[in-house]
């Protein structure tokens, strides 16, 4: 290991992200742009995960970054996430309105009460979209989706894994409990395999999601206690506490209820989701292989950039 990896510093790794290109400070935090190398180890790992997943006839879907708020509102997302929501407000004022707020907007000044609230809201989890579009019967055996896409979460932090913004790979499983379940635990298997194929420290917990609030501590707990959710964690910014790659989650019926889909033999469907943080993923690689990738461990660079035949 280098010893970049030996050292666990939150600002010196962002610090040597940006010194090396990897990563470019916004001036918001939580949010910065993406070097060409950044970019290029993201969309290998992507490849190799699609290249694990290729032969499980998995159903592609895409979604802009936006939702319907009207599903996060039947989620219940406000009521167990609030500090997290990014909801879209806009302009729907007149001239007179415009005016003023492009004055205040210039002189630096409060704008926000010239802004309402809009039919949609910036996409808490890419899973989210899908839910409502498999209202229905599913086939025998269930349906299985992969999704890559763009989450939004509102904890600005100066800390480089924790961002507003970023990218996740998804694959999604709706059927019987007995299905999902099988499913998530494979691909929980299958994650750490991958992540520890290239080289990186990866261990799976039970864990639970940020609720908001009092309440949110107790719906933790009973999350972990009926172990609904496993990450995989791996030491970026410290080998106490390290940090969330992956997460599989079951969701028992919550969204076959909302959203009434149902298994072949009319029951409540359960779903599970897992995703990979892609940008926590190539953070990782760098913490752990050091910024220059040229000096990446050889077998490590093989399975990203393998040789492919000529067609």
């Amino acid at each position: 290991m280098s010893k970049q990896g030996d050292r666990f510093d939150s600002q010196e790794l962002f610090d040597t992200l940006v010194a090396h290109g990897h990563i470019v400070p916004v001036g918001v935090q939580g949010a910065f742009g993406r070097g060409a190398q950044f970019e290029d180890v993201l969309e290998r790992f992507n490849d190799l995960v699609s290249d694990i997943a290729r032969d499980d006839g998995a159903e592609t879907r895409a979604f802009p970054p936006i939702v319907n708020r009207k599903v996060i509102e039947k989620n219940n997302y406000m009521e167990s996430f609030p500090h997290l929501c990014g909801t879209v407000f806009s302009f729907f004022g007149k001239e007179l309105q415009a005016r003023e707020l492009a004055q205040k907007a210039a002189s630096g000044e409060p704008w926000g009460e010239y802004l309402g609230i809009t039919d949609v809201c910036l996409t808490p989890a890419i899973c989210y979209p899908l839910y409502p579009t498999l209202k229905g019967v599913l086939p025998k055996g269930g349906r299985l989706f992969s999704m890559l896409g763009w989450a939004y979460r509102h904890e600005p932090s100066a800390e480089p894994t924790r961002m507003q913004s970023f990218r996740m790979r998804e694959f999604i499983r709706a059927g019987s409990a007995g299905e999902v379940v099988e499913w998530r635990d494979m691909w929980l298997e299958r994650g750490l395999k991958l992540l520890r194929s290239l080289g990186l420290e990866a261990s799976s917990d039970v864990a639970s999601d940020p609720f908001f609030g009092r309440g949110g501590k107790m719906m933790a707990a009973n999350q972990k206690e009926q172990r609904l959710k496993f990450e995989v964690l791996i030491p970026v910014i410290s080998r106490e506490n390290p940090t969330a790659c992956c997460s599989f989650n079951f969701h028992q019926d919550h969204f076959g209820s909302k959203w009434d889909i149902r298994t072949s033999d009319g029951a409540v469907a359960n779903t599970a989701c897992l995703g990979f943080g892609l940008e926590r993923i190539v953070m990782a690689l760098f913490k752990t292989h050091g910024m220059e990738i040229a000096r990446w461990p050889a077998d490590v660079r093989r399975l990203l950039w393998p040789v492919r035949p000529l067609a």
